[in-house]
């Protein structure tokens, strides 16, 4: 016996009454331990007695919204565990799996009582609640991240998991906010309904998405209601006729079978309205029927019965009995055209194939060699990886960038339907529909999609923006390169695939804007006097904040530190200098009336700089009477002036002194140059030689061979750009520079 732990019974709840007094509102610890014993033959009764008391301790006094006690939810979580029919561990972490978040539980205590096993269970599942993360969106992908890397290392802590949702789910009738109720029923939808289906526990997926779908969108439930109401009346005894048919044909074959057909679910329907921008008038396959059979080869049999029986539609045979799905699922899909000209889904399968159709994962856990666990070498006998069902989601857990990437990133990987392609070794690679050879690339490994530059396709080159189909056979071309592919968006459709080029366009980014800052810090140096092979960056990288030089020349590349801050850092005795050189100071656009001047402005009248056209000092200047607004500053070949004549009074401008001598103005320019390397170091030499200070530059579209580019810069004046611009258009790698306005 564990220490601490008595194994005795608990004493009847608060609130409970005397059995036969009322129905129970949740499992008793004798009922708990029947239904683990019914199938799991090694039990240890005092294991799960001890953890029941444990958990009706801890929790205590407290309640639900439901004003049931709290403990009835871990011990609804359990119940629903066993109807999965895990072993006793995962058991015991679902009667404790909120004692560390909830009560004064701490997971040493759980090891010292439980073991090692259990507590690294019940800490996988704690909820991240107290994370002090700002936007809700962020703390919901983090705690997705963390929890996906917690469930990559034992896959019941995400059935746990779901059980608790399931639970949360069936009972959030009771929570009193109905913005709260929303938000947990979209979460369900977009996360939890996906990963249950993705370790194929398509049951559990069904019920979870039914109650959020209730919850979330109760209008479409209805108006989806009542048209299956309305189609039920009109061809639902068709549903009867095609049973009865199938039936009588494998009878009359001499095939034993079982035969339902069913509706599909509200959910199902709106989803497949909302992918296919349908009206529910041209959805053909609301009916759907599956036939169990006695084993693999019946399947086939089946399947050409049927066939004969009425016509298929073209191009919609699946086999996944030869090729399952990373889940384990294996079935055959075929839809035909049945009684009354109705198109109707069929799945064909044997009993042990439903099964793991329906329960997924969970469906592997048997009694072996006299202990109760998961069966690894039976699951990867019906074509289950435990590991590969979770390997796409963990990667990007691991490498899938900033929050929102990786949500993003996530619902794409779990909501894909499959096709399976092939490496010229004969491997077999499912991936989503609609995935291209670049998505193939990274599914082979990750290293291979970084050096991706092209590929063939059944042995002949396809573009990279192809989609793969069935059966094709797919070789991916290489190169030594590491680089984002251009527009890879367009040529990615796995999640995976996105966030590993979004990585190394982050990758790339960094290493560009450390080559600028590079050459901005060394002009800044040399205009001093200093050279940067003869100076020690270390020191001033310490004074800025930066924890190493390239972190300082990032920080420079990108505009968030400029390059004499660093000559100052690096030798504090410039600064009179530098403060000399930059006597002119930074105009303030919202104080337009220290810049411009014009003999017939009113007193006291308003004056603002047009976003249009963004002036600068030496620029012609015009002004706009604007309604409200005061006037309005426009350079004189501003492009909105035409759309501006007879609005109102025109007024003669021009620039203070202030402007013209004591000022600095941020103005853009767009610059396309050849995409080579040393190109970006070689602009900003050029602006800095002609002493324009770059505020921030960005990437505004890329191609194999050229680049287009955004800088902003501060000048003296107009001249003053004029003559970085002039100077720009010297290098023999500038296609084009033009000055941007607004």
């Amino acid at each position: 016996m564990a220490p601490g732990g008595d194994g005795v019974a608990a004493k009847l709840p608060a609130g409970r009454t005397e059995a036969g007094a009322g129905p129970p509102r949740f499992l008793r610890q004798f009922e708990l331990i029947e239904r683990i014993g019914a199938y799991d033959p090694s039990l240890d009764e005092n294991l799960i007695n001890r953890a029941y008391v444990y958990a009706t301790a801890k929790h205590g006094d407290q309640t639900r919204h439901s004003g049931d006690p709290y403990f009835a939810h871990p011990i609804e979580v359990a119940g629903i565990l066993t109807e999965y029919k895990l072993d006793t561990a995962t058991i015991v972490a679902g009667l404790l799996h909120d004692t560390i978040e909830d009560t004064d539980a701490t997971r040493d205590e759980i090891e010292s009582r439980f073991g090692r096993e259990i507590a690294d269970l019940v800490e996988g599942v704690t909820k991240l609640s107290k994370l002090e993360i700002q936007s809700e969106e962020n703390k919901q992908a983090q705690n997705l991240q963390k929890f996906i890397l917690a469930m990559s290392r034992d896959v019941r802590v995400l059935l746990v998991k779901l059980a608790d949702r399931l639970h949360n789910m069936r009972t959030l009738s009771h929570v009193p906010t109905p913005e709260k109720r929303r938000r947990t029923a979209l979460e369900t939808l977009e996360i939890y309904g996906p990963l249950a289906r993705r370790i194929g526990m398509e049951r559990m997926a069904r019920e979870l998405e039914s109650l959020s779908f209730h919850e979330a969108f109760p209008e479409a439930e209805a108006a989806i209601n009542a048209r299956l109401e309305q189609l039920r009346a009109e061809k639902g005894a068709n549903v009867a006729i095609i049973v009865q048919t199938i039936l009588e044909v494998f009878e009359f074959a001499g095939m034993d079978a079982r035969v339902f057909g069913r509706e599909k679910l509200p959910y199902s329907i709106w989803r497949k309205l909302q992918r296919k921008s349908v009206e529910f008038a041209d959805l053909a396959d609301v009916y759907a029927f599956r036939v169990i059979v006695k084993n693999p080869d019946d399947c086939y049999r089946a399947l050409g019965l049927i066939h004969q029986t009425w016509r298929c539609v073209p191009d919609q045979v699946e086999d996944h009995i030869s090729n399952p799905k990373p889940n384990g699922y294996r079935s055959i899909h075929t839809a035909v055209i049945g009684p009354g000209n109705v198109r109707v889904e069929i799945q064909i399968r044997t009993e042990e194939m439903d099964q793991i159709a329906e329960f997924g994962v969970a469906a592997h856990w048997r009694y072996k060699n006299e202990s109760y666990g998961f069966d690894e070498e039976r699951a990867a006998s019906v074509g289950l990886d435990a590991r590969e069902v979770t390997r796409s989601l963990l990667e990007l857990a691991e490498y899938g960038g900033d929050a929102s990437d990786f949500l993003e990133n996530a619902k794409l990987e779990m909501y894909q339907d499959h096709v399976f392609a092939f490496t010229p070794k004969g491997a077999l690679i499912p991936l989503p529909q609609g995935a291209t050879p670049l998505d193939f690339a990274y599914a082979v490994h990750s290293s291979i999609g970084d050096r991706c530059v092209g590929a063939k396709i059944n042995g002949v080159e396809r573009p990279l923006r192809t989609n793969l189909r069935n059966g094709d056979v797919v070789e991916i071309i290489t190169g030594e390169k590491i680089a984002p592919l251009p527009g890879y968006e367009a040529l990615t459709k796995t999640g995976r695939a996105k966030s590993a080029q979004r990585r190394l366009q982050r990758q790339a980014q960094r290493e560009d804007f450390a080559r600028i800052g590079r050459e901005l810090v060394a002009h800044a140096l040399h205009r001093y006097g200093h050279e940067l092979a003869d100076t020690v960056l270390k020191t001033a990288a310490e004074r800025l904040g930066k924890h190493s030089e390239e972190e300082l020349f990032v920080a420079v590349g990108d505009g968030a530190l400029k390059a004499n801050a660093v000559v100052l850092a690096a030798f504090p005795g410039l600064e009179e200098k530098v403060r000399k050189d930059e006597s002119r100071r930074p105009m303030e656009r919202e104080k337009a009336k220290l810049y411009v001047k014009g003999s017939h402005l009113t007193p006291g009248i308003g004056l603002h700089f047009a976003e249009c056209c963004t002036p600068i000092p030496g620029d012609r200047i015009i002004g706009v009477h604007a309604p409200g607004q005061g006037v309005v500053v426009h350079t004189i070949d501003c492009e909105q002036l035409g759309a501006l004549e007879g609005e109102g009074e025109w007024v003669d401008l021009a620039w203070t002194p202030t402007a013209l001598t004591r000022t600095l103005a941020v103005t853009r320019i767009g610059v396309s140059v050849e995409n080579k390397r040393g190109v970006l170091a070689e602009l900003c030499g050029v602006i800095a030689e002609n002493e324009g200070d770059i505020i921030n530059l960005r990437m505004a579209k890329r191609t194999v061979d050229f680049f287009d580019m955004i800088f902003d810069i501060e000048v003296a004046d107009a001249r003053h750009l004029t003559n970085i611009i002039a100077a720009l258009r010297t290098s023999k790698a500038v296609k084009d520079v033009e000055r941007v306005k607004g």
